[in-house]
């Protein structure tokens, strides 16, 4: 493929950030590729991993000369990093993320952004539970949504630029605004994450009251969850401090369907459970339907694996 880019910056080197270079790499989409993470450790291990073509602890320094610039960082970090960059991008540019909040993104980042460049956020559905640049393999984001939320005025062909590149990752496209993104993703991915990190940590509690046994004796319902809440605890603190509204509202209707649930356990109300079952049940044959997992145990994480 020939490449779309002279330089690409990649600020940041977690899961996304490490497979978007790998990805890069494979397919030729860059003639360099610019790694900067703020550990000396991690900038390191990437350029061990050959992750990039050049490696800059300072974020102001691997965006100069580049065309692309993909901030993949925690996003309570997002407008400290917009200052940084800000005044040394190349006019012209694209700037885009891949936060799992749009509304705080383009708060934190587009008051900082020149005139002169194509600020568009975004945000590839895709990932797992590891983190740091070990953790990225090529194909992750291959049948996987993308979605932009671009801002009025956004440069159509700046738009048209960065579609075709995350379409030659393998990502499905969609645009929405900010708002209707963190609604959407809130019940899709934040509140699952939640609920997860509060299983496991009710199963912690537990595990002196049932001398060990919820650990030896767990099923594929417990672990699966670990798996989920095993996940970055800096990027789902910020994702709650970040989406605060959305999620709240989302853990309100959760709250009201679950006594609806308790209640219907209490009554011995077997109709209204099956019911629910039957119906909660379709939704999965639905995302398998969709190609968002494949029908095998573990959630499909095997598969994943094979590929890492």
């Amino acid at each position: 493929m020939t490449a779309m880019f002279d330089r690409i910056a990649l600020i940041g080197i977690g899961l996304i950030g490490s497979s978007i270079a790998r990805d890069v790499k494979e397919l030729g989409l860059a003639r360099d590729v610019v790694v900067s993470t703020r550990s000396a450790d991690t900038l390191k291990r990437a350029e061990e991993l050959a992750l990039g073509t050049a490696y800059e602890l300072s974020a102001a320094d691997a965006v100069r000369d580049a065309d692309l610039v993909i901030v993949s960082v925690p996003v309570g970090a997002s407008e400290a990093v917009a200052r940084q960059i800000a005044p040394h991008l190349k006019p012209g540019a694209i700037v885009t993320d891949v936060g799992s909040t749009k509304a705080s993104v383009i708060a934190q980042m587009a008051p900082h952004m020149p005139d002169n460049v194509h600020f568009i956020p975004g945000h590839p559905l895709a990932g797992t539970e590891k983190s740091g640049p070990d953790a990225g393999f090529t194909g992750l984001f291959q049948g996987r949504w993308c979605i932009f939320t671009p801002l009025p005025g956004t440069d159509a062909g700046a738009l048209a630029t960065l579609r075709a590149f995350w379409g030659a990752l393998g990502s499905k496209i969609d645009e929405m605004d900010p708002e209707h993104h963190d609604k959407v993703l809130a019940i899709v991915s934040h509140l699952p994450h939640i609920i997860a990190y509060n299983i496991v940590g009710t199963a912690d509690d537990l595990e002196t009251v049932t001398q060990s046994e919820v650990i030896k004796y767990s099923a594929s319902g417990f672990r699966d969850f670990t798996r989920l809440a095993a996940s970055d605890p800096t990027m789902w603190r910020d994702v709650c401090l970040h989406n605060k509204d959305a999620i709240l509202e989302m853990l309100a209707r959760f709250s009201e369907d679950l006594a609806y649930l308790q209640r219907a356990i209490r009554w011995g109300e077997g109709d209204k459970l099956f019911d629910l079952f039957t119906r909660t049940r379709a939704i999965r044959r639905s995302i398998i339907e969709a190609g968002q997992d494949v029908d095998v145990p573990d959630f499909g994480r095997h598969s994943l694996e094979k590929k890492a």
